[in-house]
């Protein structure tokens, strides 16, 4: 009797940690954490100030919440592992369009997660929960392409004497934010380069593929 009402204020919750999130992520990004109140959170949300502390306790939980939305693209409670694009990657009929997939949909997640990391890494040596966020924030990238290098392992891939936890790091490094920043924010690349220089760069790194011809 009980389900409808508490399937509403759930969604109810849901619905404000993403305006909270979403509000987060543009004041932020525009003027950095240190300078950003959870007042002024709660004003570009437009939501009482009081609702932030009580949905999120304090500010770096508020950033957290924001670069965990900005990984999955939504609020939804599914595993960066159990998305729709890793799980296609994964079950590429070759490991050539694996990587393909991979770098697509490391792509789209770069372009929302890459401004939001900069300040998380940013404000990290001055904020302990923050230099925690981001060492948890590496680690979670790391477990994912871990699973990514092992599949590659799996389909005989990998390039020979290179090690799965080896591979994963190269492609923690290459598809990291600070490159994608790097590259489409101070070397002027546009998403679309990038994704053709990072697939070329695992292929060449990860895989004995990149001199072998690809189907067309």
């Amino acid at each position: 009797m009980n389900a409808p009402a508490t399937d509403g204020r759930a969604a109810r919750s849901r619905a404000t940690r993403a305006r909270v999130a979403a509000a987060a992520t543009r004041l932020f990004t525009a003027h950095g954490y240190t300078a950003t109140s959870i007042q002024a959170v709660a004003r570009e949300a437009g939501v009482a100030t009081q609702t932030v502390y009580y949905a999120f306790g304090n500010k770096p939980a508020v950033l957290k919440e924001a670069l965990d939305q900005a990984v999955a693209g939504d609020a939804a409670p599914v595993a960066t592992l159990d998305r729709p694009w890793v799980r296609a990657a994964l079950a590429a009929p070759d490991a050539r369009e694996q990587v393909r997939l991979q770098v697509e949909g490391s792509g789209k997640v770069m372009e929302r997660v890459a401004p939001l990391a900069e300040v998380v890494r940013g404000a990290a040596g001055s904020d302990p929960e923050l230099a925690e966020l981001w060492r948890t924030n590496i680690e979670q990238r790391r477990t994912v392409q871990t699973v990514f290098a092992r599949a590659l392992a799996e389909r005989g891939a990998l390039r020979r004497g290179l090690e799965v936890s080896e591979a994963a790091d190269t492609a923690l490094a290459l598809l990291s934010p600070e490159v994608f920043t790097l590259l489409t924010v101070h070397s002027g690349r546009t998403v679309e380069q990038w994704s053709a220089w990072a697939r070329d760069a695992v292929l060449r790194q990860l895989t004995h593929l990149a001199d072998a011809p690809a189907d067309r």
